[in-house]
């Protein structure tokens, strides 16, 4: 299915470009750990993950039929959050790449991430092994009008 048959499929881009991220550690240790530039650092996937959403405060089961297509995406995207965010919140979130990446509990996050990561892309019809998309690709493949 593509990606824009879902109202709000555009909430779901940025949901997908943040676990695409997440979800790679190569991706992580090329641009994240290096402060290179056109894909943000950790803090901005993370509000990626949750600024239009409020995943952060409610399950992403709210969202099947919207964002997420259904139960099985809901779960694994939660599982991802609830990971990602237990992080943030140990570190700060104004912490360098660096920080999150050392964490002790990253690997899973990484894990969940590309669970959830792989499911969407699939269910999109993309390829989930594919690079993520610069943040520059995704404000034009969002943009309004």
């Amino acid at each position: 299915m593509p990606l824009n048959d879902l109202p709000w499929w555009r909430w779901r881009a940025r949901l997908r470009s943040a676990l695409h991220m997440l979800a790679d550690p190569e991706f992580q240790q090329q641009y994240w750990a290096t402060g290179r530039d056109g894909y943000g650092d950790v803090t901005d996937a993370v509000y990626r993950l949750v600024e239009d959403s409020w995943l952060d405060r409610w399950s992403a089961e709210k969202y099947v039929g919207t964002i997420v297509r259904d139960g099985a995406e809901a779960a694994l995207v939660d599982a991802a959050v609830l990971r990602v965010l237990r992080i943030l919140h140990e570190v700060g979130a104004d912490a360098p790449s660096a920080a999150y990446l050392a964490h002790p509990d990253w690997p899973a996050a990484v894990a969940a991430a590309r669970a959830a990561h792989e499911l969407l892309a699939g269910n999109d019809g993309e390829d989930p092994d594919g690079p993520p998309r610069s943040l520059e690709v995704l404000r034009i493949l969002t943009r309004v009008g």
